[in-house]
C-alpha cells in the first residue's frame, strides 16, 4: 500500500492499495491496520458505512461528527466515481476552512483518509455510485453537523451548480 500526503492539508492522504492481479481478477487488501500503523497512521475503525447514489451529480455532504463522537474517515468509491471533498474545519489550524478535492474511482482503485477535524462531502460523476468507508468511532445522531456545501467563504469548486441534495 502506497500513502501520499496531499501538499496543502498534509493531514489528508491517498491510500492506494496493491493488486494481485490474474486471469480470474484480482485481490487486494483494502485496509491493513498493521501496515498502515507501521507507515505512520495508527487507525482502528469500528464501523462501515455505505451509500448508494442512483444518479450524477448526487452531492452528499458536507458533514463531520463532534468531539466526541469526531471520526477518521477511510472512504473508497466501489462503483462509479466521485469528487471528494475534506475542508480543514480545526480553529486553531494554520489551514482552517482551506480545502481539497480529490477525485475518487472504482477504476482507479485509490482511497482518501479524512481525519478527524475535517468536514467531508462528496459529488457523485457517474451513473449508479457506490460508496464505503470506514469509520473510527461510532455515528451518533446528536452530534452530527453540517456545512452548507456550497458555503461562499470554501470557494469549493463543485461540477455542477444545482446538484441532487
Amino acid at each position: 500500500m502506497k500513502i501520499l500526503s496531499l501538499e496543502n492539508l498534509p493531514e489528508v492522504k491517498i491510500l492506494r492499495p496493491s493488486k494481485l492481479e490474474d486471469r480470474r481478477g484480482f485481490f487486494s487488501e483494502t485496509y491493513n491496520y498493521q501496515q498502515l500503523k507501521n507507515l505512520g497512521e495508527e487507525l482502528k475503525f469500528v464501523q462501515d458505512n455505505q451509500s448508494l447514489s442512483r444518479d450524477r451529480y448526487t452531492l452528499r455532504g458536507l458533514h463531520f461528527q463532534s468531539p466526541p463522537f469526531a471520526q477518521d474517515k477511510l472512504i473508497r468509491v466501489l462503483h462509479g466515481s466521485a469528487l471528494d471533498v475534506a475542508v480543514d474545519i480545526r480553529k486553531n489550524s494554520k489551514t482552517f476552512g482551506k480545502h481539497v478535492v480529490v477525485k475518487l474511482s472504482a477504476s482507479e482503485f485509490n482511497q482518501i483518509l479524512v481525519p478527524k477535524g475535517f468536514a467531508h462531502g462528496f459529488c457523485t460523476m457517474a451513473k449508479e455510485n457506490l460508496v464505503f468507508y470506514g469509520c473510527t468511532n461510532y455515528r451518533s445522531k446528536d452530534d452530527e453537523i453540517g456545512i452548507l456545501w456550497n458555503d461562499s467563504e470554501l470557494k469549493i469548486k463543485w461540477p455542477i451548480k444545482n446538484p441532487i441534495i
